[in-house]
């Protein structure tokens, strides 16, 4: 990369940035132009030469995002942590206030961009699901998950538990302990209502 494009580079991503933090509080429809320049310091010209359109920025921040927490994901499974703080971490991806937009906004560019519903889908499908079912059969293979529950049961439930994580950590932010609340919903999904967890044996 020379000179120029490596100052072209930093320039789209500055663009970007400015955007994907734009996008954490602003509605996108109402995001202008004028605005994302002022934010990242450049010329509107600049934008439009690079992106095209308003539309096509937003779509390829999202779509930038959507990689790098993928890739963020599969590096979390692949590492060193317990089967539960990796059921946690597919569960409650957003828990805490680290989740990047808001849930409004994720609904609008849901319904409203078929095209980033597509990449959304093919991303998830070619690349998440594979992981959950690696994590899932590795887990059955060292005994931490019982082999008497098909893999795509236990896919399915835990896609209910995701389905409602946003409401779980909304009542958790309003009425009690976020982290209570996560610990408690981990452990109902590993032992259920009527079951104790084995005891620590500590070596």
């Amino acid at each position: 990369m020379n000179g120029y494009e490596k100052r072209a580079q930093q320039k789209k991503e500055k663009i970007m940035n400015a955007t994907l933090n734009m996008l954490k509080t602003s509605d996108p429809r109402k995001l202008r132009i004028t605005d994302i320049a002022e934010e990242a310091g450049v010329s509107q010209v600049t934008i439009y030469n690079y992106f095209g359109s308003k539309d096509d920025l937003v779509r390829e921040v999202f779509k930038d995002y959507a990689r790098t927490a993928l890739k963020e994901f599969g590096e979390f499974l692949s590492g060193t942590h317990s089967l539960k703080e990796k059921i946690e971490y597919i569960v409650f991806q957003k828990k805490k206030s680290s989740r990047t937009f808001s849930l409004e906004v994720m609904k609008q560019i849901w319904n409203d961009d078929p095209e980033m519903t597509q990449f959304l889908k093919e991303e998830y499908m070619t690349k998440g699901v594979p992981l959950v079912i690696q994590l899932i059969e590795d887990g059955k293979k060292n005994g931490e998950i019982t082999g008497a529950l098909s893999t795509s049961t236990i896919m399915m439930y835990m896609q209910m538990l995701t389905s409602q994580a946003d409401t779980v950590l909304e009542y958790a932010g309003k009425h009690g302990d976020m982290d209570t609340l996560i610990e408690e919903m981990v452990h109902l999904f590993f032992y259920g209502i009527g079951s104790t967890p084995p005891p620590i044996i500590h070596t």
